[in-house]
């Protein structure tokens, strides 16, 4: 089996000059669920890849432990407390894609949570399952949500979920696990291959730059926004954010030994601008400021 390499063209497909009659609400809504005691920072990572890449509104139900450093960083998204069922539910309601476990953790609370988002899901959503979610989701053997799933596992949540030990993690066999969860699947790797149920793709982008702490979250959170933002074609916003998140971070590898997650969030309005112009995804620059 064959996968086909994604090229710069997904974006252009995907991200376009934005309506002028339009308002915060023509650009999706999206709840970003995770940020235990432990792992603020994962959802402020997440968050922020949502909120830069343009959602046009963002809340977050976390631990109310990391509430006042999210407001300082990201004064744009809202929050609620993650272990307060009515309000967990009620704002699932409301959106067009929930994104469940960037440092969610792993431990009884995050199970609770995790059981809460995927009782309130609904069959119209996005749902993007990150991180933690993923290992609680097989260690657990729990049902899967209601919505249309995209799973975003490195190889070894890879591994856990799909019960394919990493050498043995070829196309044929990671095709055939996504047929059998249903969903896409973004196995996050040194050129992250992408299974949907419309095509299998591989990314040919990328680099040992991009081997930071966060760099998943980021991407959850991009997969995320882009799915709320760009409803029309579910798998090419998938596509387009997954490339995007690469092409980012290779252009500030030009001239960094390594990328911080939070410089290709803030890169992405930039970046998305010179897109929806210039319809060339590979000759786009931006400024490289942190």
């Amino acid at each position: 089996m064959k996968l086909t390499d994604l090229d710069e063209t997904i974006l252009t497909d995907v991200i376009k000059p934005r309506p002028q009659e339009s308002y915060k609400g023509t650009f999706g809504k999206i709840l970003l669920v995770g940020g235990n005691h432990q792992f603020g920072g994962a959802i402020m990572m997440a968050t922020a890849a949502a909120v830069y890449s343009g959602t046009g509104l963002v809340t977050v139900a976390c631990d109310p432990t990391n509430i006042t450093a999210l407001h300082t960083q990201l004064p744009e998204a809202m929050a609620i407390d993650f272990t307060d069922k009515a309000a967990l539910t009620g704002m699932i309601k409301r959106v067009n894609t929930v994104v469940v476990g960037p440092g969610l953790g792993e431990e009884a609370a995050s199970l609770r949570v995790l059981k809460n988002v995927f009782a309130a899901t609904m069959a119209d959503q996005t749902v993007v399952i990150d991180g933690s979610a993923i290992t609680l989701l097989a260690r657990e053997g729990l049902a899967l949500p209601a919505g249309h799933l995209v799973f975003t596992p490195h190889q070894m949540e890879w591994q856990r979920l799909s019960e394919i030990e990493i050498k043995h993690q070829t196309p044929e066999a990671n095709k055939a696990a996504q047929e059998k969860l249903g969903g896409i699947v973004v196995v996050k790797r040194h050129h992250s291959e992408i299974y949907t149920p419309t095509g299998d793709w591989r990314l040919p982008i990328g680099s040992a730059a991009q081997a930071v702490g966060g760099m998943g979250d980021t991407l959850a959170g991009l997969v995320g926004g882009f799915t709320a933002q760009f409803r029309d074609d579910r798998v090419k916003a998938v596509l387009a954010a997954t490339y995007a998140h690469s092409a980012v971070a290779d252009q500030l590898a030009e001239d960094q030994y390594v990328v911080l997650p939070h410089q290709i969030s803030q890169a992405l309005p930039a970046f998305m601008k010179k897109v929806s112009e210039s319809g060339h995804g590979h000759q786009i620059g931006f400024n490289h400021e942190n």
